[in-house]
Formats: structure tokens, C-alpha cells, sequence
């Protein structure tokens, strides 16, 4: 991972004002060692000093929602492989009491071993998709103590008397706060947040794997359009290299930090993180919009959407092999100009590699970023010579731009198509625009 993005760690937590110049700004994530170790929730909820019984005593009526999965120990945020079924948090609990007693027989996920073995289905290891679950199965993801969107759904609001709201959050309008507790090692899947996050480990210890927003390419996320659209189609603990093949590549892109109880990890909006959860781990985040996303006007949604569509698609064209190379073949950078600028009958000769690519995409592009070249290099007296000499090379010299711009063109438009395949998934087809002749 580039310098740029590199992850940070803080011994003290920053000033608000700090946190949001220094270190918000960035969009690069940060870790706060122990910036929540004073919180009640901190002594009172450890497992292993009566925290299930305080838990109990305090919230064991209320009615919470667990995700019960087919694929667990990893839990999927596609609707497919899971489902919210609504339970009493004393029920989860005695699940947690239950596991502790038999931890040394138990069948949870080991960090280490890569997750749910190829080959070995639900019904091998004893599962029983979403009847009977086992308490494995089981994790409460994402529990409301504080919804300012939806404050019907908040279930654990009993709960805000044991957290404190970090300094570096006292300005910010959070959307949510929420609670996260397994009682088996589990996995989430690779997914981003559309908002910025604030990760704060109360009891037990978290791995989280990052991806910066650049390297979605390389986790194939799901379609834009569907229900999971922020996952990753990518079973990382056992992925399909010929299904995604630029998988393999994933980890280069990644950072990996270790959470330890009163530990607080900053993840801003849009980075991808899979998270590996140690047996009893008891989390609470932090949800907020990002001042980005705040402040875009609706109206002017239309011309972002465009402007950073062109953007991604002009540094698809750039890191094209197949385009580099035909630079290459090019040769030096002046040598259309000089020898365009002699007889006619050299023309052929001095661009032999470029006019042999000329009717395809891709050449096309290469002679228009040498033409750009030229403009750039010489007076506008040569540049009209060059342009006279060149184009009267051909019979029909509008046609002949006319097939030069339409394979331009095309070049961009398969450029794009990628672009939207591997930023916004799926598998888009992109009509052609361009009116005149093409070149396929």
C-alpha cells in the first residue's frame, strides 16, 4: 500500500478540531490505542468478570435481532445467505453462557485456518440453515443504541449509560450507534460503509483487513444496483481465481490491524474491511456522514457522477498494456512530426508500427496523443504544415479523421465499459455513440 495511505496509530486521542483537519480530511484510517478503556462498558461487560450477568440483568428483556447464517463462521451481507430473526438478548446470552462451558469442544471458526473448508457443506458440519441454529451460528450485527434516522428501531438504548461519546465526535451529526457481539469467532465479509466509522472494541479483540476505495477492482463488488451492492462477490477465505482473477492480487492493496479491548479504529467511508472477531468480542461504532457527502448538492449530482466517470475511464486508457506497448512500438515522440513533415512516399515507412495498429482502437488513440504532442511542441506554422502533409496522404481526408476520432472513440467506450464493470459490478454493455463509420 502506497505511503500516501498509510494507517496511523495514536497513542493519545486528537482534539476534535484535530481529528477532523488532520486526520478525517485524509479519508485514511486510524487507530486510537485505548482511547475507550474509560468506559464503564469496558469493566462492566467482560465476559469474564460477570459481564453476561450484568448484560442480562440490564437489557435480557429486550427484543434485539441476530443474524443467523447458512455460512457461518463467516457472515455474508447478501440477503441470500442470511437472515434477521428477532430473539431475547437473555436468549443470545444464555448462547454466550453456553459456549464459554464448552469452548474447548467447540467447532468455531479458527482466525488462522481460512474460514469455512471448500467442500464441507452446512449440512456435513451438522447446520441446520436458520431452524435451530446452532448458537455459532449466531451474531448480533449491528443492534441500534442510537438511531437519528430511525429511532423506532433502536433496541439497546438502556445501554448509552455505560459509553461515552469520544472527544474527537462531539461535533458530529451521527446517523447511528450500534452494538456488535459474537459469541464464536466469526468473519464479516469484505464490505465498505457509506458512512465514516468509528470502531470501538469493548471486550475481546478484532482483526480488520483494509482496502482504500482504489482497490475495488480487486474485489469484485457486488452490482451497483443490487441489495449487497457495498460487499465484495469475493469469498476471500477461499476465493475462485477463475471466477475473479484479479483476487489474487487483493492482499498487495490491503493493511491489517489488530483491535484490543478499549482500542478504536477510524474507517472512512467507501474502504472495504473484513473483520475477524475472537470468541466473545462485545464492539459499539459510531456512525456520521462524511462533510463530502454533506455537503453535495442533489442538483449537482448529475455532473460529479460524470466528471469522476471520466476520470476513472482516462486512467483505464492509460494503464492499458496493450496501449503502452503500441506507444513503444512508436518510437521516439517527434518522429511523427519529422517524418510526416519530408515527401509523402516516406510516410508509410517511418510509421510502419503505428499505421499496422491504425485501424483498430487503440491506434487510434496513440496517434491522437502523438498529435496532441505535436501541437504542444511546435509553432502553429509547423503544426499546419504536419496536419497538410499528413491528411493528404489520403484520398478522402474527412473521412480519414472521421475513422480516426471514431476509433478514438471506441477505444474510450471499452475503457468505460471496464470502468463500470469494476467499480459498479455486473456486466454493462455501452452502446455506441459515435455517428460515421466505426472501427470494431
Amino acid at each position: 500500500m502506497e505511503d500516501s495511505l498509510r494507517i496511523q496509530r495514536f497513542q493519545q486521542l486528537p482534539s476534535a478540531t484535530e481529528f477532523a483537519s488532520q486526520i478525517e480530511s485524509r479519508n485514511v484510517p486510524a487507530v486510537f490505542v485505548g482511547c475507550v478503556k474509560g468506559w464503564e462498558a469496558v469493566a462492566k461487560w467482560n465476559p469474564s468478570s460477570g459481564g453476561l450477568e450484568y448484560l442480562e440483568d440490564r437489557v435480557g428483556s429486550f427484543m434485539v435481532e441476530a443474524m443467523v447464517s447458512r455460512t457461518a463462521p463467516v457472515f455474508y451481507g447478501d440477503l441470500r445467505s442470511h437472515e434477521r430473526v428477532p430473539l431475547p438478548f437473555s436468549t443470545f446470552i444464555g448462547f454466550c453462557k453456553q459456549h464459554r462451558q464448552n469452548v474447548g469442544n467447540s467447532c468455531s471458526f479458527n482466525s488462522n485456518s481460512g474460514g469455512h473448508q471448500p467442500g464441507e457443506s452446512d449440512t456435513e458440519q451438522g447446520y441446520s440453515p436458520f431452524v435451530d441454529a446452532a448458537p455459532q451460528q449466531m451474531y448480533l450485527a449491528q443492534v441500534p443504541i442510537i438511531n437519528a434516522e430511525n429511532e423506532d428501531r433502536v433496541q439497546l438504548e438502556t445501554l448509552r449509560e455505560d459509553i461515552q461519546m469520544p472527544a474527537i465526535l462531539e461535533e458530529k451529526n451521527l446517523s447511528s450507534v450500534n452494538l456488535w457481539m459474537n459469541n464464536a469467532q466469526a468473519r464479516s465479509s469484505a464490505h465498505y460503509d457509506p458512512h465514516n466509522n468509528l470502531l470501538c472494541i469493548v471486550t475481546g479483540r478484532k482483526q480488520v483487513v483494509l482496502w482504500p476505495p482504489s482497490a475495488s477492482p480487486m474485489l469484485y463488488p457486488m452490482p451497483i444496483y443490487g441489495e449487497a451492492s457495498n460487499h465484495s462477490s469475493v469469498a476471500l477465505e477461499n476465493p475462485d481465481f477463475s471466477v475473479h482473477p484479479r483476487a489474487k492480487y487483493s492482499m498487495q492493496y490491503s493493511k491489517k490491524v489488530i483491535l484490543h479491548a478499549g482500542d478504536a479504529l477510524f474507517i472512512p467511508e467507501g474502504w472495504f474491511h473484513q473483520v475477524d472477531s475472537d470468541d466473545f468480542t462485545i464492539a459499539v461504532n459510531y456512525w456520521w456522514r462524511s462533510s463530502i457527502i454533506s455537503s453535495l448538492a442533489d442538483h449537482m449530482d448529475a455532473y460529479y457522477l460524470r466528471r469522476i466517470l471520466r476520470r476513472l475511464t482516462d486512467r483505464e486508457m492509460d494503464r492499458t498494456k496493450y496501449f503502452f506497448r503500441v506507444l513503444r512500438l512508436c518510437g521516439d515522440r517527434r518522429g511523427i512530426y519529422l517524418s510526416c513533415h519530408v515527401r509523402k512516399h516516406n510516410f508509410p515507412k517511418t510509421l510502419e508500427a503505428l499505421i499496422l495498429h491504425l485501424l483498430s482502437p487503440v491506434g487510434a488513440e496513440v496517434l491522437t496523443r502523438k498529435f496532441d504532442e505535436i501541437d504542444q511542441q511546435n509553432t502553429e506554422e509547423d503544426r499546419n504544415k504536419f496536419y497538410q502533409v499528413f491528411y493528404g496522404v489520403f484520398d478522402n481526408q474527412f473521412a480519414a479523421m472521421d475513422a480516426i476520432l471514431n476509433g478514438k472513440e471506441s477505444f474510450a467506450r471499452q475503457a468505460f465499459k471496464n470502468v463500470l464493470d469494476k467499480y459498479l459490478g455486473g456486466n454493462f454493455d455501452v452502446p455506441k455513440v459515435c455517428v460515421g463509420r466505426d472501427i470494431p
